[in-house]
């Protein structure tokens, strides 16, 4: 994908049957679907796909066992619904993104033997709601067993644990990747490009006008339907269509940190079922690290939040709980926080209760509202949202949604055994070539065809390539150092220390590619930094 193509093509074209604002999961996926039914579809993001919510997750797909314990206990079908309808997409999900995704056992560690019915019985409902798409069926194991899977694990007074299977994911990279599919089946679609206002004719919506913040040009796209697929920054937009519109949206701040990876296996991961607040707590392996998180705390709706002391603490402590060995703060590689969006449906007569399921509303002007849900359901969220727009618009697709079938850019042909032909055939090290197999699957080839025969690192002890820069620039529209490191890579979410080192070599490759003088490189240097909090 060209980006200044796909500019030209939004200001070219005469009207799109749909317009998304917002490139994230749930933005991403809405231009996914449409585009497959066949409809017309631009899509404009403010930052970069990815940018916010949808590249900070806890990194699972899943069905939520928490909330599956809030059903049982309240006896609530509709909730029995969410979790059977989540675990039907986790399945979707690794079947359509066979590089990104894949089942992970996960395990409950026990500590009193009258925990064992409890949650056993549990986990075999969550099985049993997954039906035909459940990967693999919970077990009760013995202590030792425990201790062999997770070695970490605190072995005074454990009894014994349960192990359970969800699947895990790179989400920034799913993200970019659904954002690639959509623009393949024929979506236009635009990061850094903001939405200054929306245009109405006669008192219905027709369209936006914005602003491309790399050149500061702006000019309008017109749609039959404007769909808000913004997140956190939901309400700024309905308040752009109204200003006395109801809030329907308030966050929370999931805070996640980066251990080295010895303090997780590679494939298993580690449930801890009881914070101190009452929330549950993952330690994960991940893309050769551990990720632990996360926290639930009111929050303030901004671009880039960071990572509190207190919170960083608040997870270290109760993984010092639970392990063995000791962890202390020098151990944090990397930290950061995601705004959880909560939101409450403006139409309904109680807007007490804070939903984590998506909400769709319709304003007065047409403005459709898509808000709410996690990763794991985005395409579903997506399919409801677009058959909305379709009989809001008037719309005629020209089939039905094919998004539980197109496999994601990358995954089309993906063999998981051809990681050793892609080494072989362009001489790699391993961990590069395992890197360049799991991140962009079947096009992996295209990375390696930039190496002219070398793979540079850019950063001694990780396999991140100069060739791989100029693909994503020239390929999946990074415009930026954070673009490239926090999200085509995810250095920046791993090893903060080791992605400033490498700022400096992927900003000289993106100005030889982007043509950046002097001022714009120190900008984008300084940019990355504080993303980065520092």
């Amino acid at each position: 994908m060209n980006r200044e193509d796909h500019i030209q093509q939004l200001k070219s074209h005469p009207n799109f049957d749909i317009l998304v604002i917002g490139g994230g999961a749930t933005g991403a996926g809405v231009a996914f679907d449409a585009a497959s039914r066949g409809l017309s579809v631009a899509l404009v993001e403010k930052n970069d796909f990815s940018s916010g919510t949808s590249s900070r997750s806890t990194k699972l797909i899943h069905g939520g066992v928490r909330y599956l314990e809030q059903a049982v206990k309240k006896l609530d079908r509709s909730q029995f619904n969410l979790v059977r309808d989540a675990l039907k997409e986790r399945s979707v999900l690794i079947q359509i993104a066979p590089h990104l995704a894949k089942p992970l056992p996960i395990l409950t560690p026990i500590y009193s033997v009258l925990e064992v019915p409890y949650y056993l019985t549990g986990l075999k409902i969550y099985d049993r709601l997954a039906g035909k798409s459940n990967l693999k069926d919970s077990r009760y194991v013995s202590a030792k067993v425990a201790k062999e899977r997770f070695p970490m694990l605190k072995e005074e007074g454990l009894r014994g644990a349960v192990i359970y299977y969800d699947g895990q994911f790179d989400d920034a990279r799913m993200n970019v990747s659904v954002a690639l599919t959509a623009a393949e089946q024929g979506a236009v679609i635009a990061n850094h490009t903001e939405v200054t206002a929306l245009l109405k004719t006669n008192g219905r919506l027709s369209g936006a006008t914005v602003k491309d913040s790399l050149t500061g040009e702006s000019f309008d796209i017109n749609a039959s339907v404007v769909i808000n697929a913004t997140g956190p920054f939901t309400d700024g937009i309905r308040h752009m269509d109204d200003p006395d519109a109801p809030g329907m949206l308030t966050a929370s701040s999931g805070v996640h940190v980066v251990l080295d990876a010895k303090f997780s296996p590679p494939e298993t991961g580690l449930l801890i079922p009881q914070t101190e607040d009452g929330r549950v707590l993952f330690i994960l392996p991940w893309l050769g690290y551990t990720l632990v998180g996360t926290t639930d705390h009111p929050a303030p709706i901004e671009d880039n939040p960071q990572a509190t002391e207190d919170e960083i603490q608040y997870i270290l402590r109760h993984v010092d709980q639970y392990f063995d060995s000791p962890i202390t703060r020098e151990d944090v590689l990397a930290s950061w926080s995601g705004l959880r969006p909560l939101v409450s449906d403006p139409r309904a007569a109680d807007t007490a209760r804070l939903s984590r399921d998506h909400v769709i509303n319709i304003s007065d002007s047409g403005l459709l509202t898509i808000a709410g849900g996690k990763w794991t359901t985005f395409r579903k969220m997506a399919l409801d949202t677009v058959d909305e727009a379709i009989k809001l618009g008037s719309l005629t697709p020209e089939r039905e949604s094919q998004t539980e079938h197109i496999r994601v850019v990358g995954g089309e042909n993906f063999e998981s055994t051809s990681v050793e032909a892609l080494r072989q055939n362009r001489d790699l090290e391993d961990d590069i070539a395992a890197y360049l197999h799991r991140a962009y699957g079947s096009r992996a080839e295209r990375v390696t065809a930039l190496m002219n025969g070398q793979a540079k690192r850019l950063v001694d002890g990780h396999p991140y390539t100069e060739a791989e820069v100029r693909y994503v620039v020239r390929n999946e529209a990074a415009r930026s150092i954070t673009d490239v490191l926090s999200r085509r890579m995810r250095l920046g979410f791993l090893d903060e220390q080791a992605a400033t080192t490498a700022m400096t070599s992927v900003g000289q490759l993106m100005q030889e590619e982007l043509g950046w003088d002097d001022t714009r490189l120190m900008e984008e240097k300084t940019a990355f930094k504080a993303s980065m909090g520092v």
